[in-house]
């Protein structure tokens, strides 16, 4: 039996060792300066897409990230890591304006479509519709979920809340912690209540982003309708587009006979008509030249169809686009803290590898921390 100072020994000793154990199994707490360290670099690492071919214009699915060279304003990058990962594509129906002529609920419901159809099956798909406000149809799911959605809750009205949609678009995006994210507009790019401040808000906030803007483009379309109605003397129409057939099509018959009755040549004497198309055909030259700049400085492709047959086909090439992209990240020679707020810098990224031929470039604006 112990005597009771061996005990009293043996029960010090025993909490001795026990405080060195716990002692030693935790976790030391970073001190303030290593959290900012680690946050530091957490943030210098920027994100982007780069698509890649062959000379015949063929994905290439073996890039590897030292086949790549990163340049930042002049600056030469070195790539820390690529991936190839399935698209997430969030697609924005334009089905409003006031003085739409080319542009129609059908024809847009239809491209949409078609882009869906040509989409990897892999590639999470989400639509957005605007016209008076704005509405998310379908959430993130697949492309045969995606096409049973829309053919339910597309619909149209009649003003063009572009601006608005376009912010709300990039928010939903952003929230979404999903990677190798498009956006692709189906649009004329006019709106009802024409703020300009807004738009170019709206672009900046987009520039913030790793985002890729494609657009597909009414605004050819809708100036050649336009541009007869910009002039005193008309010609006559065999089959004139008076209203959009969505319009039409819930007139009484007779109404809809006249509104697709040939038209012949006239004089209009409408001054405020005449004007009225003059500012719509301004609006719309003035929406291609940012419609091109978006997609341009976020690394998209712009289509500017010429028929609404071209519509259609070009929806396989913005498809091809997005489904050939690996997203890619570097660490900035120039650290982003170092930059004046607002500041936008240059990113374009190419091949150093034989017959292998990388595309990307766009423009990062600089936030502040």
């Amino acid at each position: 039996m112990l005597s009771s100072p061996t005990k009293l020994f043996l029960n010090i000793l025993f909490i001795f060792f026990s405080f060195a154990i716990l002692a030693g199994a935790q976790t030391p707490t970073p001190t303030p300066s290593e959290q900012e360290d680690t946050e530091r670099i957490f943030t210098e690492e920027i994100k982007l897409n780069v698509t890649a071919f062959d000379s015949d214009g063929r994905f290439v699915g073996d890039v590897k990230k030292e086949d790549l060279v990163i340049t930042e304003d002049g600056r030469l990058n070195q790539a820390n890591s690529i991936r190839r990962i399935p698209a997430n594509v969030l697609i924005v129906m334009d089905t409003g304006g006031e003085l739409r002529a080319a542009k129609s609920f059908k024809q847009t419901v239809n491209t949409t479509k078609s882009l869906i159809d040509a989409l990897a099956a892999e590639d999470l798909v989400a639509i957005m519709q605007y016209h008076d406000k704005v509405e998310i149809i379908a959430e993130w799911t697949n492309k045969a979920e995606a096409l049973k959605i829309l053919d339910i809750k597309a619909n149209f009205g009649k003003r063009s809340v572009f601006v608005k949609a376009l912010d709300i678009a990039t928010k939903f995006l952003q929230k979404t912690p999903l990677e190798n994210r498009h956006l692709v507009l189906i649009t004329d790019g006019t709106d009802s209540f024409n703020n300009l401040t807004e738009r170019d808000a709206a672009m900046k906030n987009l520039l913030a982003t790793n985002i890729n803007v494609h657009v597909i483009s009414y605004t050819s379309l809708e100036k050649a309708e336009i541009a007869p109605k910009t002039k005193i003397l008309k010609g006559g129409e065999h089959k004139p587009q008076r209203l959009p057939e969505e319009v039409i099509i819930a007139m009484p018959k007779p109404i809809q006979d006249l509104m697709r009755a040939p038209r012949l040549g006239s004089i209009n004497t409408d001054r405020e008509f005449i004007r009225k198309m003059k500012e719509r055909e301004k609006s719309l030259v003035a929406s291609e030249k940012y419609l091109a700049a978006l997609s341009a400085d976020t690394n998209g492709e712009f289509i500017l169809p010429a028929t609404k047959e071209e519509m259609l086909e070009k929806t396989a090439l913005v498809a091809r686009f997005v489904d050939s992209n690996y997203v890619i990240t570097y660490t900035p020679k120039r650290a982003l803290k170092d930059s004046p707020t607002g500041e936008v810098r240059s990113i374009e990224v190419s091949s150093r590898r034989p017959n292998l031929q990388v595309v990307a470039r766009r423009k990062l604006l600089v936030l502040p921390n």
